[in-house]
């Protein structure tokens, strides 16, 4: 059975979109987030080989009449742009419209397109499933950088966003008796899970899965905030670390800040399907790479040997028929030394591998005292940055939330007085165990006691540890590994409903009973993270589905922890705020009264000048 592959599946419907024009010149007309779905999968060279001869964002003005073109419109059925397809249709540019909306559309909506085409151009107006960025062939994202709203709930838009995008990739992979569990101890996993359920109910009249059928999927839905461990860990696979150390945003990796750098390398791709060492290496850790790039740099020099004797027109012949893979493999050179040496750079100009140990042995091991001496030691070490004390001081956090011995207020006064660290990171520590701390786990990240944790430690007790940076395994994983063997317990991640579930692909059968608590070995798993995932998830699941397994794995971003902490910190802003707001419409009249109010709310209103500033 093939692996799932999400490229594949957005790659799919847009050739669908460009056969359904058959031979006419074509232009390609999108919206700002179908533009970021479709240049993730597809190279410009590539469309402009399918005679797509023109790139147009909906919402542009001033565009020349061109009658000759057909336009292929791929947008989302947002408000926004259906009433600029309107107004397009009133006046027409083009000489046809092929419409296609990445989800599902309105009836209404509809209508009000029929009406608009007062000259009869629209050809087509279909629904195709991609809805979503596909990153790797087995990762996804709807690249919502902050999902969490006051006190940890949703904001509606960004739910109906999210429904969407979830509801458009079961569709795309054609997933079929879909069981759809979530995170007993996440309100927000059982809103969207429920949503998700009742939404494909509808759009699809869809029916319980039958219990008997050995091909069910299993829609898994965890929060964030369960393992909130993973986004503060340094990487050290290929992928991992440039989006670490440097960042990836729609396949596009900024060297801007590399010191030297060249104007054309200032901005690179960074596209495993049209790059051959970086879809090999995606994967590779840091030492490897090394290697494979010295390997790449050799072959490029003797290639370049050969293209050098011309010492006939054979020669000659074959160097114009050889030289467009020359030149691509020139630029593939190129870019991954300049990354690979601006990454060996940063390793050493701040003592990466020094922290990165520290971090592991931290999240691993449970040396308190000598945790303690190894985090005090490199605060005075000029060359660690203040973001790898912060990254310690949150492991810490998390660690010993509740140990008796616990120095992490003077650990925070130490770094402070020593760092100067910004009120951003000052705040962000509070803020990550508001996020992420006991209370509101349901899993133990540290219980070294699980018989899994044990079976591990014995494991690496007889063969030593392969990768001293690599022994921490995020939660996902374990949750996976349960899933697969149909163990994942029902009590913290129940299904959506033990009566219905959900067979979009069969709209007249009966319905048929799934009991909570039966063992489910599931032929395929979709992930979601509320709050993002990570790279180091990804690669884990990747060596699963190595070993036979069918996961993809997605969430509302990819996150690095730079992007982690924005998220943390302005969810926490937000809810402080409106704490604040909350008082202040409570704000009496007389001035008396309002000090009487803060007396008796020290510990809920922590500024009572700001009480004065309601209206």
């Amino acid at each position: 059975m093939a692996n799932l592959n999400v490229i594949e599946a957005v790659r799919f419907y847009v050739r669908r979109m460009i056969e359904d024009c058959h031979d006419n010149i074509k232009g390609l007309i999108m919206d700002k987030e179908t533009a970021s779905i479709v240049s993730m999968i597809y190279a410009q060279s590539e469309l402009l080989q399918k005679e797509v001869f023109l790139f147009e964002r909906i919402d542009s003005t001033g565009q020349k009449s061109l009658k000759s073109l057909s336009a292929i419109c791929f947008i989302r059925p947002t408000e926004e742009n259906l009433e600029t397809l309107v107004r397009e249709l009133h006046d027409p540019k083009y000489g046809s419209y092929y419409i296609y909306f990445s989800n599902f559309i309105q009836t209404n909506a509809i209508k009000t397109l029929a009406d608009a085409d007062e000259f009869a151009c629209v050809r087509v107006i279909q629904e195709f499933y991609a809805d979503y960025l596909a990153i790797n062939p087995h990762v996804y994202s709807l690249n919502i950088p902050t999902t969490y709203h006051k006190y940890y709930e949703w904001n509606d838009s960004v739910l109906h966003r999210t429904v969407q995008g979830l509801v458009s990739l079961i569709f795309s992979l054609r997933s079929r008796n879909i069981i759809i569990r979530f995170q007993k101890s996440s309100n927000m996993a059982q809103t969207l899970a429920d949503r998700i359920y009742s939404t494909m109910k509808t759009q699809t009249d869809s029916i319980t899965s039958n219990i008997n059928d050995t091909s069910q999927t299993i829609v898994l839905i965890v929060d964030r905030r369960e393992d909130a461990i993973t986004p503060l860990m340094n990487q050290w696979t290929y992928q991992a670390m440039v989006h670490e150390l440097i960042g990836i945003k729609n396949n596009r990796v900024n060297l801007s800040q590399v010191p030297g750098i060249k104007k054309e390398l200032e901005e690179v791709i960074m596209n495993a399907e049209h790059d051959e060492f970086y879809e090999t290496n995606l994967y590779s850790n840091f030492g490897d790479i090394a290697t494979n790039i010295k390997a790449l740099m050799e072959d490029f020099q003797e290639k370049h040997k050969n293209q050098s004797k011309l010492e006939s027109i054979s020669d000659m012949k074959t160097f114009v028929e050889t030289y467009p893979q020359f030149k691509k493999l020139s630029g593939t050179v190129s870019k991954h030394v300049t990354i690979v040496s601006e990454l060996s750079r940063l390793v050493g100009l701040y003592n990466l591998l020094e922290v990165s140990e520290i971090e592991q042995n931290l999240v691993c091991q449970s040396d308190h005292n000598d945790i303690v001496q190894k985090i005090k030691r490199l605060m005075h070490d000029d060359k660690v940055r203040n973001e790898d004390i912060l990254r310690l001081l949150c492991l810490y956090a998390l660690r010993y939330e509740h140990q008796s011995n616990n120095e992490l207020n003077a650990l925070k006064n130490e770094a402070q007085n020593r760092r100067q660290l910004s009120e951003k990171n000052i705040r962000f520590i509070p803020a990550l165990l508001n996020y992420g701390g006991q209370k509101f786990r349901q899993t133990n990240l540290f219980n070294t006691q699980t018989p899994m944790a044990i079976t591990r430690q014995f494991i690496r007790g007889l063969r030593g540890v392969d990768n001293v940076y690599a022994q921490h395994v995020p939660l996902i994983k374990d949750l996976l590994e349960q899933l697969l063997r149909g163990k994942l317990k029902d009590t913290f991640y129940p299904n959506v409903s033990a009566k219905d579930q959900i067979n979009p692909n069969n709209r007249n059968s009966a319905n048929q009973l799934q009991p909570q608590g039966q063992i489910i070995k599931p032929s395929e798993i979709i992930v979601y993270t509320i709050g993002g995932i990570t790279y180091e998830e990804s690669l884990h699941v990747h060596m699963m589905n190595k070993q036979g397994a069918r996961i993809i794995l997605g969430g509302s971003y990819v996150h690095n922890f730079s992007s982690f902490i924005d998220e943390v910190v302005s969810t926490e802003t937000f809810t402080r705020l409106l704490n604040r707001e909350r008082f202040i419409l409570l704000q009496p009249q007389c001035v008396m009264r309002a000090f009487q109010i803060c007396i008796y709310l020290p510990a809920l209103y922590d500024d009572p000048w700001l009480i004065f500033k309601g209206k």
